[in-house]
């Protein structure tokens, strides 16, 4: 053999030992695709400075989303792994037997989700939307808290012209005056409360018996493909909101946290802290409790989906909710701490 040949030899050889070295590495650079939406709470900080990359050990690839019902479309097709969604997104995709797995509360909803009123449109109260235009992304905690408004006051749903429409388009078309009221959250909230007034918002609906709540869900086949991602993304989730409710006073309007909030959700600086107040968010402890994941969170599913039969948002209730949450990765990441 010339030395030619044996160079040739030998370099594919090492090219190949090359090759299969690297191979692993390549199978093991894990990707994750996260749909988030501009709700302002404390995972962004860990979002904004690369914490949930580096505890994954992943590539993330982050998409926003307008709506949880947007979020629910692109986790069914496959092109979403978690997803930030509401408790009425949530139970509708539950009850269309969705593979999902809820895996975190972000938080019960209070004053962070409102339904306010154009100045001038002649809406004071609930009973005053009969005859009006009130805009909400349907399927979203707010389009489930305003029919649960409408029933609580005895108002026909059917009196009154409920459009569907994205937050963005909501902010712009409450501007432009073609709708009266709206039922949304920020930054699109904060923009309509400068030309309208607060009618409700989602505390007082709650108070009514019709609590609405945030969630992270993960596709039930990525989770049994990677546990360990999961439980991480749930360990630095916990720690952020670990970090807000030991010193939430910290999070100030001059602090980096509310500038990160900011940033990720368009909403005004100077407004964050009090939006931050607008959710009740339960400690990494607490979401394993029975108020939560440990049984709390199954039963809140079937109540909503429930009342999105009765108002016949979604065909069929199912007798049980059990698979569509879990407290497993909650209390992995507590046993990690």
């Amino acid at each position: 053999m010339s030395t030619i040949s044996r160079r040739i030899v030998l370099l594919s050889s090492a090219a190949l030992a090359g090759a299969a070295f690297l191979g692993p590495a390549l199978a093991d650079d894990l990707k994750i695709t996260i749909g988030y939406q501009t709700v302002v709470e404390p995972s962004k900080v860990p979002q904004a400075d690369g914490a949930y990359e580096k505890a994954t050990k992943a590539t993330i690839d982050w998409r926003k989303f307008d709506s949880g019902a947007d979020v629910i479309a692109a986790v069914a097709s496959g092109s979403v792994d978690i997803g930030y969604v509401g408790s009425s997104p949530l139970a509708a995709a539950a009850s269309r037997e969705l593979p999902i797995q809820t895996i975190f509360i972000v938080g019960l909803i209070g004053q962070s989700e409102a339904l306010v009123a154009r100045n001038g449109a002649g809406i004071a109260e609930v009973a005053d939307l009969a005859g009006k235009k009130v805009a909400v992304p349907f399927v979203s905690t707010t389009h489930y808290s305003l029919l649960a408004a409408l029933k609580h006051e005895g108002v026909d749903p059917k009196s009154v012209e409920i459009l569907n429409l994205r937050p963005p388009e909501i902010a712009a078309a409450f501007s432009r005056g073609d709708i009266d009221a709206a039922y949304v959250w920020d930054p699109a909230l904060g923009q309509i409360k400068t030309t309208g007034k607060v009618v409700l918002d989602s505390s007082q609906v709650a108070a009514w018996g019709a609590p609405t709540f945030d969630a992270w869900i993960v596709r039930t086949d990525f989770a049994e493909k990677n546990p360990e991602a999961v439980r991480d993304f749930v360990k630095v989730t916990g720690a952020a909101y670990a970090e807000f409710l030991a010193k939430p006073d910290a999070w100030s309007v001059s602090s980096p946290q509310a500038a990160a909030i900011a940033k990720l959700t368009g909403a005004k600086l100077e407004e964050v802290p009090q939006l931050l107040k607008g959710y009740v968010f339960p400690t990494l402890e607490e979401q394993a409790s029975d108020k939560f994941l440990g049984g709390g969170t199954v039963k809140a599913v079937e109540a909503t989906s429930a009342f999105l039969k009765e108002q016949g948002k979604i065909d069929a209730v199912l007798p049980d909710y059990s698979k569509y949450v879990t407290s497993k990765y909650v209390t992995q990441a507590l046993a990690s701490n």
